[in-house]
């Protein structure tokens, strides 16, 4: 897929908000400073269509971009990030909440995970939570040109495995590098035989 046009449409601060066509949506979320902005702005060949900052929990609202006029990119808040007051984490974990599980739209969510670091418990949480609500996900491991090819590779499938452990099987995996792009064609080709489904 060749991405010729993105532009940001809106910021929503609760899912009611979102826009009211009806297009594919790919949702992108993960815990704080996993490299979501990077990604979006990797996928799409635009250096600065998602805002990136050193400052974890930057991102507070549901950012829509709008991709060659017929689908959209959502870039969900960080979750996780502990500075925030216990108020501001439950109104962002409801806002999330409500995309995720009353968006129709959404087609997929992408979970970004940090290829560097072993499973983390929130994370492990959230995989499940989706199972259990029946969301349609994938695992996108983030930061590999960090680690060199091999140990990326290594710390993926001990990663997998250890998931395997109580998953019966893994949903879609993909191996990216913002720095590298590494992952870029295999995202885009399977956002664009989802593309293909009909929205429900």
């Amino acid at each position: 897929m060749t991405i010729n046009n993105a532009k940001f449409v809106i910021s929503s601060t609760k899912e009611s908000m979102c826009p009211k066509d009806r297009r594919h949506e790919y949702a992108f979320i993960g815990r704080s400073n996993v490299g979501k902005s990077s990604l979006i702005n990797m996928l799409t060949n635009h250096k600065n269509l998602a805002m990136t900052s050193s400052t974890p929990g930057k991102t507070m609202l549901i950012n829509h971009f709008l991709i060659d006029d017929s689908w959209y990119i959502v870039d969900l808040p960080g979750y996780g990030f502990a500075r925030r007051g216990l108020e501001s984490r439950k109104a962002l974990q409801k806002m999330i909440e409500d995309y995720i599980l009353n968006r129709s739209q959404m087609t997929n969510l992408f979970l970004l995970i940090d290829s560097r670091h072993a499973p983390q418990k929130i994370d492990l949480e959230f995989m499940r939570w989706l199972g259990e609500n029946g969301v349609p996900f994938s695992i996108v491991f983030t930061k590999t040109d960090k680690l060199g090819r091999e140990a990326a590779r290594r710390n993926i499938e001990q990663y997998c495995a250890s998931l395997l452990e109580e998953w019966e099987e893994l949903p879609p995996v993909f191996v990216t590098s913002s720095e590298t792009g590494a992952g870029r064609e295999e995202l885009l080709e399977y956002i664009e035989d989802l593309n293909q489904l009909p929205l429900e």
